[in-house]
């Protein structure tokens, strides 16, 4: 395995330094996805670039694309780069970095299957997240017709490449808040086994969110709407895959 990990970023110029020192520590080569952020953010991208040249390459999109356009940037360019895996994590630091040794021990049991965090919360978590978040795993066991993925919206999870590289050459990936869904629910139809890694997921490092509850939560709906008219033409494949 050759195992990078891939940073989408927009305007975390305060949390980007500690995430970039705890990523360190596991010594794997690193992408920052700059998606258009502001010159304060792109300049502290910089200063880490600059910092540890060996280990981080910056990638800058000129406009900002969204989570997903700039983890498919950082896909293509792991791919390019001859790396066979790469892990996703958020630039925001709420997820638990020690957790990094343990998803590669998953793939390295499981090279083929995709490693997908399930999160655990503390009580402080906002009842309305969590309830949203209950919502759109359930269209995703309709949408798959299993119960494969516990949870497909945890922004910590390790990819395959080779079965990414397959799903991105033939499908439009959403771009934005909905990529992590969309993309999970897909390497399952290509027949991408899950493996699902309980992980504590805390408040970020700098406060800031980019998820918008009324757009992102109406952009979420209509891809469960379209992955599940979609889904309709894999059920014989799905339910053969259960039988077998």
């Amino acid at each position: 395995m050759n195992v990078c990990v891939i940073v989408p970023v927009y305007n975390h110029e305060e949390a980007i330094a500690r995430v970039v020192l705890k990523l360190k520590a596991h010594g794997l080569p690193c992408l920052l996805i700059n998606d258009g952020s502001s010159s304060v953010c792109s300049q502290a991208l910089a200063d880490c670039a600059m910092l540890e040249p060996k280990w981080i390459t910056l990638l800058n999109r000129r406009e900002n694309g969204g989570k997903g356009a700039a983890v498919i940037d950082g896909f293509e360019e792991a791919i390019r780069l001859g790396f066979t895996h790469a892990i996703q994590i958020d630039a925001d630091g709420q997820h638990d970095f020690d957790d990094i040794p343990r998803f590669l021990e998953a793939s390295r049991l499981n090279p083929l299957a995709m490693i997908l965090g399930n999160p655990v919360f503390d009580e402080t978590a906002p009842k309305a997240r969590l309830y949203g978040r209950k919502f759109t795993n359930l269209w995703i066991r309709i949408n798959t017709l299993s119960l494969a993925i516990a949870d497909g919206m945890c922004g910590l999870r390790l990819y395959p490449l080779a079965a990414v590289e397959q799903l991105i050459s033939k499908n439009r990936i959403a771009r934005r808040m909905d990529f992590d869904i969309d993309i999970v629910v897909r390497l399952y139809w290509q027949g991408v086994d899950a493996v699902n890694m309980p992980t504590a997921v805390k408040y970020p490092y700098d406060g800031v969110s980019h998820f918008d509850v009324w757009r992102d939560n109406l952009r979420i709906s209509k891809t469960h709407a379209r992955l599940f008219f979609e889904m309709l033409i894999h059920i014989p494949q799905l339910l053969f895959r259960h039988w077998r």
